[in-house]
């Protein structure tokens, strides 16, 4: 539903009662991002977040202004986001106005304005620091796709200028293999969002500087992210069966720097070959073979993925109407597809990963 007036009618008060006098420099690639706020706090923690991608002295191509402040109470007739497949909660309600969009998040109370290169979050911002850094991210997401890029729900990691897209269905372990195959000494380029482009004959992927959101048995399993739990939660998860830990809620962040050093995350890389996570935790031997998609269409649902609420949708294309699976079959073209079915085996599949991305070196 499109309503008459301005999505900044809303803005505007708070941004005059809420004077952003804190400005935070970032780079993600090519894209320089400035972020304003009123909230020492949220600065602190935004700045901690992202020291892997400083800013410096550029005029943004991307601004984005968090006011801390209590949930504003917008009198507009919301519709509700349907859920996505697999989930079980409705966590956004929206509304649209000719010049952008209010989101606003069920459960935080923060609202979200945007359109037009304005970006607005309002609300108690530092203690959802987590939803401020995604709508940072998909203003990015949004300026990578309008340039010519299709999203894919998937974690990418990236060695000697050769990229790896990792996809799989929600719960899949694409993120946690990812981190796997890190371990043997690749770079990061992202957890859960990857755009990939084709420049030619070559396809280049993207990823978000987003870190990598990690379950109690991910982290169990895995000496190098250690610092990410307490001792507390160490001897409380490692009491539990191992098949309660994977279905856990209960996520930790793993911070790059931290877990594997510095300088590991990389934000772009050529794309080499792509990954579909089909395993189930059987007591299977994990299979890995290469497959046509165009011969096996039902794996396009595990990495296409539609750009949701926080896409400025203005017409049809790459950078309005959700692209089809003709598209993504075209953008990627000969690239290679390994398919891991049969039972959940990281190190045997961080093995078959290595070996499809080292291949033809």
């Amino acid at each position: 539903m499109t309503i008459n007036g301005s999505f900044t009618d809303q803005a505007a008060p708070l941004l005059a009662a809420n004077p952003a006098t804190l400005s935070l420099s970032l780079r993600f690639g090519q894209a320089a991002i400035g972020v304003h706020t009123n909230s020492q706090d949220l600065y602190d923690k935004l700045a901690r977040y992202y020291a892997d991608f400083p800013g410096d002295d550029s005029p943004p191509d991307i601004e984005v202004t968090a006011i801390e402040c209590p949930p504003p109470v917008f009198d507009l007739p919301y519709a509700t986001k349907e859920r996505e497949p697999g989930k079980t909660k409705i966590k956004e309600e929206y509304v649209d106005y000719p010049d952008g969009r209010v989101v606003r998040k069920l459960l935080t109370g923060l609202v979200f304005c945007f359109g037009g290169g304005r970006n607005y979050t309002f609300g108690p911002c530092a203690d959802n620091d987590n939803q401020v850094v995604n709508f940072i991210n998909n203003r990015f997401i949004e300026r990578v796709i309008r340039q010519g890029a299709l999203l894919f729900h998937a974690a990418g990691v990236a060695e000697a200028g050769r990229g790896l897209v990792m996809s799989g269905f929600s719960g899949a372990g694409k993120s946690t293999l990812a981190l796997r195959i890190m371990a043997r000494g690749t770079d990061f380029v992202s957890n859960d969002r990857i755009m990939v482009r084709r420049d030619g004959e070559a396809l280049t992927m993207f990823g978000i500087p987003k870190m990598p959101r990690v379950n109690p048995g991910t982290v169990l399993f895995d000496d190098h992210l250690g610092p990410v739990m307490s001792e507390e939660d160490r001897r409380r998860f490692s009491a539990l069966p191992a098949a309660e830990l994977w279905d856990l809620e209960h996520k930790y962040d793993a911070m790059i720097d931290d877990c594997y050093g510095p300088g590991r995350f990389r934000l772009h890389s050529a794309m080499s070959g792509l990954v579909i996570l089909t395993w189930r935790r059987t007591e299977e031997p994990v299979r890995a073979a290469r497959v046509d998609l165009r011969q096996r269409r039902d794996l396009l649902p595990a990495f296409m993925k539609d750009v949701g609420l926080f896409f400025e949708s203005d017409g049809p294309g790459q950078a309005g109407a959700a692209p089809t699976p003709e598209d993504y079959l075209e953008l990627l073209g000969d690239c290679p597809v390994l398919e891991i079915s049969g039972g959940v085996d990281f190190e045997a599949a961080a093995d078959a990963c290595l070996a499809f991305l080292r291949q033809g070196k």
